[in-house]
C-alpha cells in the first residue's frame, strides 16, 4: 500500500535574524523553546537562504522556485499589483494537482488588483511619502482579485502587511469590516519605529492584536482540516518579529533583550500552539514542518546589541537589505517524523528556492520545464547526504549580486552594506574601512566577512564572477535525475 501523502507545513518569520534562533546562538538572551524543540526533533540547516534581503523577493522565490531577481527586486508597495505572471506555476498550485487542501494565513505582501475596487473620480490625499488612498476611494464590499485565491490558495486569512495599508483583516478575497478611520499606530511600539503606512484603518484596530488572532485562525483552520481525508500545505507567513515591534502585555519583559527580544519569545510561542494543535490531532507522525525567514534582522538590531548584548545576526555581518551573510542567511528547520533524523545539523548549501522541487519530489509531482527553474531536490540532504546546490547567487537591489560556491564568496560590489552601519560597531567588532571595488571571503575561515581576500587571489575571484554573470544570462541547470 503506498505512503500517504505528508500534510506540508510552511511557517514563515518576517526579519527574524540567525541568532535569534536560541539554538543556534549560545550568547542569545532570547529564549524560543518550541523552535529548538523542532530543532531536536528534525534538522538544523546553518548555511540555508533567502533569495534576497527584503520580505516580497523572498516570498516569491520560496513560492515559485525561482530567483526573485529574474523578474524584480523591491518590495510591493502600498497598493501595489501582484508579482505573479498568471502562467507561473506557484508551489501551492503544484500541491493542489495532487489534491492538497492549501491554506495562506498572514503576511501576503505579494501584491493584489485593489485598483478593481477603486472608484473612478477618487483623488489621492496627501503629499509625498504620506500621499495615499482615502477609505472611500475603495467599493469593500467588492472582491479583491490576483490575491492568495488566484495563485494557488483555497484560503486566506491575515491583514496582507502588518504596516501598510488597509488596516483590515481579509479573509479570502474580501475585506472583513471597512476601514473608515486614518491609520495611527495602536500601540505606539517601545522599540523601533510604528514603520506605518498612510491608508485607511478599521476603527480600533490594534496592531498588537495581529499576531494572536492570526495563531487563532491557524489552530481553526487545523482543527477544521484535520477532519478532511485530503492531505494539507500550511503557509503561515508571521508578521512578526517585524516591525512595529509589540508584544502583548502579557509578554513584555518576558525577556532580556528588550521589547524585540518579548516579540520573538512570544512569536515562539505561537509556533507552540500550532505543534500543539498537529499533536492533538495525531498529524505530527505524517507533517513535513519547514521554518525559516525571509530576511536578516532589521536595523535596529545594532542598538539591541549596545542595549542588551544580544546580536540578531548571530556572528554574521550584515543586516536586512544587505548582501553580507546577515542579510540572506537564516534560520531554517525542518521536521518529518521518519525521514528526517531528529537532533541533526546539516552545514550544506541550501536556499529556499529549492523548497519547490524538494517538495514535488516528496508528493510525485512533475515540474514541468520552465518552472521552479532554479530550484534543487534537496530529499537526500534530508537524508543527512550531500547538498544537490553547488552555488547560490544573493541579491537584494538591482546591480548589486554576491555569488557562493563552496567556502567562497564574491561580493561583486564596492560593499555588501545597504543601510548605514554605525561606526561604533565597525570599531567594536574589527571591521576596517575597504575601498576596493568588490570583495572575496572564504568563509569556512572567515564566517563574520573579516578578511577582503581579493587581491590574494584574483584568479578565484574572476571564477566566481564569470559563474555569477553565467548564473543572471543563462539561468540555473538543475542536476539530472
Amino acid at each position: 500500500m503506498a505512503e500517504p501523502l505528508p500534510n506540508i507545513v510552511i511557517v514563515y518569520a518576517d526579519d527574524m535574524g540567525y541568532g535569534d534562533l536560541a539554538v543556534q546562538n549560545a550568547d542569545s538572551k532570547i529564549p524560543t523553546p518550541n523552535l529548538d524543540r523542532l530543532a531536536s526533533e528534525g534538522m538544523r540547516f546553518t548555511d540555508a537562504h533567502s533569495s534576497s534581503g527584503i520580505c516580497t523577493p523572498s516570498r516569491y522565490a520560496l513560492l515559485t522556485g525561482r530567483y526573485h531577481w529574474r523578474k524584480f527586486h523591491g518590495i510591493v508597495n502600498s497598493w501595489g499589483e501582484s508579482v505573479f505572471d498568471p502562467q507561473r506555476t506557484t508551489l501551492p498550485e503544484m500541491l493542489k494537482s495532487r489534491g492538497y487542501a492549501t491554506a495562506c494565513i498572514g503576511k501576503w505582501h505579494l501584491g493584489w488588483d485593489w485598483a478593481a475596487l477603486r472608484k473612478p473620480d477618487v483623488q489621492m490625499i496627501g503629499m509625498g511619502r504620506k500621499r495615499t488612498w482615502p477609505a472611500d476611494a475603495y467599493d469593500w464590499s467588492q472582491p479583491i482579485p490576483d490575491g492568495p485565491l488566484a495563485h494557488g490558495f483555497d484560503h486566506y486569512f491575515g491583514d496582507d502587511v502588518p504596516n501598510f495599508p488597509p488596516y483590515a483583516w481579509i479573509k479570502d478575497d474580501r475585506v472583513v469590516q471597512p476601514p473608515t478611520v486614518p491609520y495611527v499606530p495602536n500601540p505606539e511600539p517601545d522599540e523601533g519605529s510604528a514603520e506605518g503606512r498612510p491608508g485607511p484603518m478599521v476603527d480600533g484596530w490594534r496592531q498588537d492584536d495581529v499576531m494572536p488572532t492570526l495563531t487563532e485562525h491557524v489552530v481553526q483552520w487545523v482543527d477544521q482540516t484535520a477532519k478532511d481525508d485530503r492531505p494539507f500545505f500550511l503557509y503561515w507567513p508571521w508578521t512578526s518579529p517585524h516591525a512595529p515591534i509589540i508584544p502583548t502585555e502579557a509578554w513584555k519583559g518576558k525577556t532580556n533583550a528588550g521589547p524585540y527580544g518579548d516579540f520573538m519569545a512570544q512569536s515562539d510561542h505561537h509556533l507552540g500552539q500550532l505543534l500543539n494543535a498537529l499533536d492533538q490531532h495525531g498529524l505530527t507522525e505524517n507533517t513535513l514542518l519547514v521554518f525559516s525567514a525571509d530576511n536578516g534582522p532589521e536595523k535596529y538590531a545594532y542598538e539591541r546589541i549596545r542595549n542588551h548584548d544580544h546580536r540578531s545576526a548571530g556572528p554574521l555581518r550584515g543586516l536586512k537589505r544587505d548582501i553580507w551573510e546577515g542579510g540572506h542567511r537564516v534560520p531554517m528547520l525542518i521536521r518529518w517524523p521518519g525521514h528526517v533524523q531528529p537532533g541533526t545539523v546539516n552545514d550544506g548549501l541550501i536556499s529556499q528556492v529549492d523548497l519547490f522541487a524538494t517538495v514535488a519530489a516528496i508528493v510525485g509531482a512533475e515540474v514541468a520545464d520552465g518552472t521552479a527553474e532554479d530550484s534543487h531536490d534537496q530529499t537526500a540532504m534530508l537524508r543527512g547526504e550531500a547538498s544537490a546546490r553547488e552555488s547560490v547567487v544573493h541579491n537584494t537591489y538591482e546591480n548589486k549580486f554576491a555569488f557562493r560556491e563552496g567556502d567562497w564568496v564574491l561580493v561583486d560590489a564596492k560593499t555588501g552594506n545597504h543601510s548605514a552601519v554605525p561606526a561604533w560597531f565597525d570599531e567594536a567588532f574589527g571591521y576596517a574601512k575597504d575601498d576596493s571595488s568588490a570583495a572575496l571571503y572564504r568563509l569556512s575561515d572567515d564566517l563574520s566577512q573579516h578578511d577582503n581576500l581579493i587581491d590574494r587571489y584574483p584568479d578565484k575571484a574572476d571564477d566566481l564572477r564569470a559563474k555569477l554573470n553565467r548564473t543572471r544570462t543563462h539561468g540555473e541547470v538543475r542536476p539530472l535525475k
